[in-house]
């Protein structure tokens, strides 16, 4: 099931919705009662905290109340305030030949999240030299969920959304401030969406592939079988250094093969085809440039090796003139 938050066009107060189909949603806000809609972030919170012991009402209201077209709604972020999101660094083994890493973390500004047609904006310092996509499958926690072992590790997951990290960087690898993590957490930094799907909608999430275009132009193009710490071992991990809440976000990582420049009037689009699909724009107050595509000088990644298991990846890695 695919959970959402929406208000009419017309204006009116956030509500929870179940989406059906392809072009449809029905409202089902009444079945998260003591919610208040002022708080989009509650609504969610309280569907995912009620779900399976209601989850035969929600199934009768998506089968039986009226639709509404989701082309005369507004989709909100369904996630748009979370308590935290923990994102993994690096995570994907990118083809390298190497010495396996140890599993690690940051904490990235809730504020930062924003929803299916949002803005990202870019920030008018002039120190950050590049702003990046990062496209990445997040986990929506079910909690509280605390020493979470790997092989119980469902008990912790409500469903899973897709995300986009947006991030400000130095040289190599490293993101603004010498390695900090401040360069992901400007506001806008975090679109999130369109919809949460319930976890029974993804039996396996180390078995989706991930995409993300910049401006109609394919960049990331990945399977999370890929990750090098695993979805049990990440919510073992992170559940064993603090508390999990309802609503929490864990985004996976991301390949970084793909990574690109974001700039003043881009479009980017992330998909995760179990999950949907949505779009962004980016802003420039200072409408700086970047070179376009791919960009090989940014990140320390195994390019050759992704031409030689992936010869058509060959086009995809060279930066547009």
């Amino acid at each position: 099931m695919k959970l959402a938050l929406y208000t009419p066009r017309a204006g009116g107060e956030a509500s929870l919705g179940i989406v059906v189909g392809e072009s449809d949603l029905v409202d089902a806000g009444d079945l998260v009662a003591g919610a208040p809609p002022d708080a989009p972030q509650r609504l969610m919170t309280e569907a995912i905290d009620v779900f399976e012991r209601r989850r035969g009402e929600f199934e009768r209201a998506a089968d039986q109340r009226d639709r509404i077209r989701l082309d005369s709604v507004e989709l909100l972020s369904p996630l748009p305030r979370p308590g935290k999101i923990l994102c993994c660094i690096g995570n994907y083994w990118e083809h390298a030949e190497r010495e396996p890493k140890p599993l690690n973390m940051f904490l990235k500004n809730p504020d930062a999240v924003i929803g299916p047609g949002g803005t990202v904006r870019l920030p008018s310092t002039t120190e950050p030299w590049i702003f990046m996509h990062e496209a990445e499958l997040a986990l929506v926690v079910k909690g509280p969920a605390k020493d979470v072992p790997a092989d119980r590790w469902q008990e912790a997951i409500f469903g899973y959304t897709c995300m986009i990290d947006v991030t400000a960087r130095g040289e190599g690898r490293m993101t603004w401030r010498a390695g900090s993590w401040m360069g992901k957490s400007f506001d806008t930094f975090g679109p999130l969406g369109p919809v949460v799907v319930t976890a029974d909608e993804i039996p396996d999430p180390n078995d989706v592939r991930v995409r993300l275009w910049d401006d109609g132009e394919l960049r990331h193009d990945y399977s999370t079988d890929d990750m090098e710490h695993r979805v049990p071992e990440i919510v073992e991990f992170a559940s064993s250094i603090m508390t999990l809440h309802s609503g929490d976000v864990i985004a996976c990582g991301t390949n970084h093969e793909g990574l690109g420049a974001v700039q003043h009037g881009d479009e980017l689009r992330i998909e995760i085809a179990e999950v949907g699909s949505m779009s962004v724009g980016v802003v420039d107050p200072l409408e700086r440039s970047w070179p376009r595509g791919v960009y090989m000088g940014a990140d320390s990644t195994n390019h050759e090796a992704v031409r030689q298991h992936d010869p058509q990846a060959a086009a995809r890695l060279r930066p547009s003139s």
